[in-house]
């Protein structure tokens, strides 16, 4: 029995006919024939059982045979700030494994200390939708384009709004684990610096907009790390 296969098409309810990308994979690498069957997630929630119906060098067709929901696997939006660090492979990592976990939007942040400053966004994008059929999500992460940290905090909105810093001046207020200040439910933002983590002038400005300090533990974590764990606890605990 042919292990079934899946393929992301946004648009799959109302197509009948895979992606380029996606249907170059399937003939050239999975030699699916006609009859064959597979799954298709639209990125936004429903998978859609289906059999492909024809193929030719370069195209594959199929009929949907089922429309099928997937539950939540965690109860609210999930948003994660983060500046990108120096060496992308281990911000496409991060996003890779945060995917995986599941959460509901990732943005890039320009900060004071920031080591990358540009981002290629296919690049990432890419491989969130690697990450969406590896792991048989049927949502996939919305992707924001590189944003300065001041517009972000201005115009972001959340029931609640975190920042992690390693900052310990009374001025910037106590720092709970952020395990512990999650509320289920609720949607969430939280903030990530880069590896000269922000700056407390960037701290303050957050505060002033409704975002609370929080720790990850004692543990000094890359930058990378501290968005996966962050992710993690946001799923397990909201």
């Amino acid at each position: 029995m042919k292990e079934i296969r899946f393929f992301y098409v946004p648009n799959a309810s109302t197509s009948v006919e895979l992606p380029d990308d996606e249907a170059s994979h399937a003939l050239r690498v999975l030699r699916m024939e006609s009859g064959d069957e597979m799954m298709l997630t639209d990125g936004n929630g429903y998978f859609y059982k289906a059999v492909v119906t024809d193929i030719s060098k370069k195209r594959c067709f199929y009929r949907i045979e089922e429309t099928i929901k997937q539950p939540r696997q965690w109860n609210a939006h999930l948003h994660l700030a983060m500046a990108p660090t120096k060496n992308m492979d281990r911000t496409e990592w991060f996003a890779e494994k945060a995917t995986e976990i599941g959460f509901n939007e990732l943005t890039f942040l320009n900060c004071r200390f920031s080591e990358r400053r540009v981002i290629k966004s296919d690049r990432i994008e890419k491989i969130l939708i690697s990450a969406v059929k590896q792991s048989h999500k049927a949502e996939k992460p919305v992707l924001n384009e590189m944003t300065s940290f001041i517009d972000f905090i201005k115009n972001v909105s959340a029931e609640q709004k975190f920042i992690c810093h390693c900052y310990s001046e009374p001025e910037l207020g106590e720092k709970q684990l952020l395990r512990d200040v999650l509320n289920k439910g609720k949607s969430t933002i939280v903030m990530v610096g880069p590896e000269g983590d922000f700056s407390i002038d960037e701290v303050k400005a957050a505060l002033d907009c409704g975002f609370k300090s929080v720790s990850l533990g004692e543990s000094r974590l890359r930058t990378e790390t501290a968005a996966l764990v962050s992710v993690h606890l946001m799923n397990l605990f909201t």
